[in-house]
């Protein structure tokens, strides 16, 4: 009984381990980290939600996405401000 309970436990904590996992990557415009949250459809012509480390919660208009070696480059303009910038993300 112990064990299964264990087991039950292993598999929630796991689980929702992934869940929780986003997708790291730099701002080259400015320098800052940013993270996109797992669940979002990233493709040209969305609109995407962004964590930047520096500026907080930020809205892009995705432009074109592109793999480039061991990163993908997402160009993107700033919702708010309209200012073009290129996330790199972590190919992973």
């Amino acid at each position: 009984m112990i064990v299964r309970k264990a087991l039950i436990a292993a598999v929630v904590v796991l689980g929702g381990y992934d869940l929780a996992v986003a997708w790291d990557g730099t701002n080259t415009t400015t320098g800052s980290s940013v993270e996109i949250e797992r669940g979002q459809l990233v493709r040209s012509g969305r609109t995407i939600e962004v964590y930047d480390s520096i500026e907080g919660y930020k809205e892009y208009d995705v432009d074109s996405i592109r793999r480039s070696g061991s990163t993908v480059e997402i160009e993107a303009t700033d919702s708010a401000s309209g200012e073009s910038t290129t996330l790199e993300m972590d190919d992973n």
